[in-house]
């Protein structure tokens, strides 16, 4: 995902991005500063003791910088938490400051993690719900002065899941946060329409990151097996899709995600987009 030709879809435009250093956030960075955009980018990079898989790193978030200055477009990259405001509203502010406005929002950063709602510890709900819902919503507050500032209207996603449109079983806090969204998504929509501002959240299935091939995961989806294999998991992963595919990759939200923000779905506010290989049809 190095040097591409920008097909300036949102050349000239401004993405605040979370989670950025790796996976979905990376790949959002990248494919929109290859359409044009400069990007504000943030991650914890951090250790989450909550989390059953490796957390990104400054390294990895030192990468995102280096392939979205390989496309020749310009990033303000920093190290925050999604679940500290005062941080998030410095990481703008810096971006801002840099490239003079403010256009595009993805709020992407979120974790996973896994038990029984009889067995779910208070501290696991907590952590979650404060990363998933009100990380995002914080992302949003640091934001929209500046989307609406700045006059030009403006785009925003939030990173759901197509946990945000079913249920699941062992993950009843990830289902909560991930719903919340869909409403945080449609308020917003009704209220900043007048600025033509455009919210919307996107619904994945299973996308090939390290928040997914991890043993902690493959277990939620193959109970009772021990260590079960990445072969196995993908069996079982192919078969919940419609289309011949066991997961997404990362750039195949990014072209959803790039096609929300672009004046192609300038009409388009307030909905839910599965992008699931059709997974949501079938459950």
């Amino acid at each position: 995902m190095d040097a591409q030709p920008a097909g300036g879809q949102v050349q000239g435009k401004v993405a605040f991005v979370t989670g950025a250093a790796r996976g979905q956030g990376r790949s959002h960075a990248v494919r929109l500063a290859a359409e044009g955009a400069d990007i504000i980018a943030v991650d914890v990079c951090a250790p989450d003791p909550t989390a059953p898989y490796p957390m990104a790193d400054a390294a990895d978030l030192a990468e995102t910088v280096r392939q979205v200055e390989a496309t020749g477009r310009r990033i303000v990259a920093r190290q925050a938490d999604v679940r500290d405001p005062a941080a998030l509203r410095a990481a703008v502010a810096d971006g801002v400051a840099a490239f003079g406005r403010l256009d595009i929002v993805l709020a992407n950063a979120g974790i996973a993690h896994y038990s029984r709602a009889v067995d779910l510890d208070d501290d696991d709900w907590t952590q979650l719900i404060d990363v998933d819902l009100n990380g995002v919503w914080w992302t949003v507050k640091a934001a929209l002065p500046h989307l609406i500032a700045g006059g030009r209207g403006g785009s925003i996603v939030l990173t759901s899941s197509t946990a945000g449109l079913r249920g699941l079983q062992n993950c009843v806090h990830y289902v909560t946060a991930k719903h919340g969204l869909v409403g945080m998504a449609k308020a917003l929509a009704l209220e900043l329409g007048r600025h033509d501002i455009r919210v919307n959240t996107i619904h994945p299935n299973s996308v090939n990151t390290a928040m997914l091939q991890n043993a902690p995961t493959w277990e939620l989806f193959l109970p009772g097996r021990a260590n079960p294999t990445p072969e196995q998991f993908e069996r079982v992963a192919r078969s919940l899709n419609v289309l011949p595919t066991p997961w997404s990759e990362p750039a195949d939200i990014s072209d959803i995600v790039l096609f929300l923000v672009s004046e192609a779905a300038r009409t388009i506010t307030g909905i839910a987009f599965p992008v699931d290989a059709g997974q949501s049809v079938r459950w």
